[in-house]
């Protein structure tokens, strides 16, 4: 599977108390296809922009949709924007594309099947090679894990990518986007809280 995939695996099967915001994962997901099309040489980066490569079939309709989705005129997208752009709803469509693929099931917690309905992983081979690259702690993997919460013990992260400069830059790009989006979660939650004793002042 894609490194993309394979976050999305990651995240799903995460600690209840690691539970990942849909947020936080897309824009990691988007930056996972960015590293998933540098491997695949589809695109390269100068500095920060994304310089698209030559069209080829990318073997997965979600990378394929992420490459299709490249700006490929000058002036090219920055990795930044690509995050935001790329990463709108992006985990709802991995979802849907799980299930759409047969690799997740509803299922409900509790006696009897009653209570609230959850997704499941299907056990598949797509899922137990992304669990064994997270044992194994991937690096790449890792880094794009670590930045939205989950983590595999407490070692540090990184030089995990030491050596290519393009890989090191998407990372540090998703963690900038991420640190961004839970600024403004907490403006927001100040506003409202702010806005709501005005009403309580008699």
């Amino acid at each position: 599977m894609t490194t993309a995939r394979d976050l999305f695996t990651i995240a799903l099967e995460a600690e209840p108390e690691h539970s990942v915001g849909q947020g936080d994962l897309s824009l990691s997901l988007a930056g996972a296809e960015l590293v998933d099309l540098l491997r695949v040489e589809a695109i390269g980066l100068d500095e920060e922009l994304i310089v698209p490569g030559l069209r080829s079939d990318l073997d997965d309709r979600l990378l394929d949709a992420a490459a299709s989705a490249l700006v490929r005129q000058v002036p090219y997208e920055n990795v930044e924007d690509w995050l935001w752009r790329r990463g709108r709803d992006l985990s709802a469509a991995y979802q849907a594309a799980f299930e759409e693929d047969g690799l997740l099931k509803r299922a409900r917690r509790g006696r009897l099947g009653f209570g609230a309905e959850r997704m499941e992983l299907v056990d598949t081979p797509g899922r137990r090679s992304a669990r064994s690259r997270w044992q194994e702690d991937e690096p790449v993997l890792g880094a794009l894990a670590a930045a939205i919460g989950i983590r595999r013990g407490e070692g540090p992260q990184d030089d995990a990518v030491s050596g290519d400069e393009a890989v090191t830059t998407v990372l540090a790009a998703v963690n900038d986007a991420v640190m961004e989006l839970e600024a403004v979660r907490q403006r927001r939650s100040i506003e409202n809280a702010a806005f709501a004793n005005v009403w309580r002042v008699p």
